[in-house]
């Protein structure tokens, strides 16, 4: 009988779990990478042709930065894709802001095991 309670007790509260693990696992990437949904924009057509504008860039960035592996693919991409931006010094500019909050939440995290 308390084997089974156990058994029950675990049951509800893995069970709890499951439902916001797979919320959180809809979009691949977390909250802060889902794709905005233009139905929802003050201008649908115009957010549409964003969307295509900036996929394929994406993708001629992924073509020209083919083979490349690690930081030298980093770098390939962040020139690629600012080179297409209004503003090239600012898209620099930001995307070495990035590097280096990326770089500090790498140094705070503890070392993995491979």
């Amino acid at each position: 009988m308390r084997n089974v309670l156990i058994l029950l007790a675990s049951a509800v509260l893995l069970g709890g779990n499951i439902p916001a693990a797979s919320a959180a696992g809809e979009s691949g990437k977390g909250p802060e990478h889902r794709m905005r949904d233009c139905s929802k924009a003050a201008d649908p057509k115009a957010c549409e042709e964003r969307r295509a504008k900036m996929r394929s860039a994406m993708k001629e960035a992924h073509k020209a930065c083919e083979g490349r592996q690690g930081a030298e693919r980093r770098d390939c991409m962040r020139v690629q894709m600012c080179a297409r931006a209004k503003d090239p010094a600012r898209c620099e500019a930001r995307a070495r802001e990035r590097a280096e909050r990326r770089e500090s939440r790498k140094s705070r995290q503890p070392a993995t095991k491979a």
